[in-house]
């Protein structure tokens, strides 16, 4: 358990569980600014913000929900990958609702590698989709082509990119996107249909990079892409995939650039809606 604090209303054993929260705070390959190994304490405080249910989603069952803690944080990314994998299989093996605080995205592909069948639709500013960066293949900017490794490409999305290499582009499995600036123009109800059109597995495995988030609403991450998402166009994701959700992830906040703390507040809100998605869906 963490020092001193659990994610709010996170009082039940894993065993009576229906949702498990982990944290990660693994930021090893950060390539511009460190800091998001502090998330999963920061988001866990600002859980605390946050009435037990929200009123637009009543009624909902209650989640029974367990904390798990933080995993062991490593040099190496391969053992934070064989650390995931030994921690989080019994809750994806049990079926319960499994959340991740990152740290940083490549905390996900492992997490991705537990589940069977799933789809894996991301926000975030940035494609990640490099086959390696700075002599990794388990880089941060490598997580959606190592998710895809895992699931297929027709089993991945971004929404809400803005940041493409050009080595990214020039080749013949690009990683279907949809980018900010078309979301700006035609909405983000279509841009999430056009996801759940692509991706071929019925459940849903969700990561979010807070900064697929405009940086005037999430400042506290490690690169920060103007031009970004709205705070509630990712409440509408997690809305929209909630009846095919199975896990999801919160990763990149970095709360020694979060003025005022408003990222891990709004990370904190985004763990809380899909767990409420979950309820909604599941345990009627």
């Amino acid at each position: 358990m963490p020092a001193g604090i659990s994610f709010a209303d996170a009082e039940s054993s894993f065993s009576e569980a229906d949702a498990v929260i982990y944290g990660i705070p693994y930021d090893r390959t950060a390539s511009f600014r460190s800091g998001s190994r502090e998330a999963p304490g920061a988001v866990r405080r600002a859980s605390y913000n946050f009435e037990i249910k929200h009123f637009e989603h009543l009624p909902v069952p209650d989640v029974p929900i367990h904390d798990f803690g933080d995993l062991d944080d490593y040099i190496f990314p391969e053992d934070m990958h064989e650390e995931v994998k030994f921690s989080l299989t019994p809750a994806v093996r049990d079926k319960k609702f499994t959340v991740a605080i990152g740290g940083e995205h490549s905390v996900t592909p492992p997490i991705v590698g537990c589940f069977d069948d799933v789809s894996v639709i991301s926000v975030d500013a940035h494609l990640d989709s490099r086959d390696e960066f700075m002599g990794s293949p388990h880089s941060h900017a490598c997580a959606m082509r190592r998710c895809a490794d895992i699931v297929g490409i027709d089993n991945v999305f971004v929404l809400g990119v803005r940041s493409i290499s050009g080595e990214e582009l020039d080749r013949d499995d690009i990683i279907p996107h949809i980018t900010s600036y078309e979301i700006m123009e035609s909405g983000i109800e279509i841009a999430i249909r056009k996801a759940l059109d692509s991706v071929k597995n019925e459940k849903i495995y969700l990561t979010i990079d807070i900064d697929g988030v405009d940086p005037a609403f999430a400042p506290g991450t490690g690169t920060q892409e103007p031009f970004g998402l709205l705070p509630m166009d990712v409440k509408k994701i997690i809305n929209t995939i909630g009846n095919r959700l199975i896990g999801m992830d919160v990763v990149e906040i970095s709360p020694p650039y979060d003025h005022g703390g408003i990222t891990s507040v709004l990370g904190a809100r985004y763990i809380k809606e899909g767990i409420t998605m979950f309820a909604k869906h599941h345990l009627n």
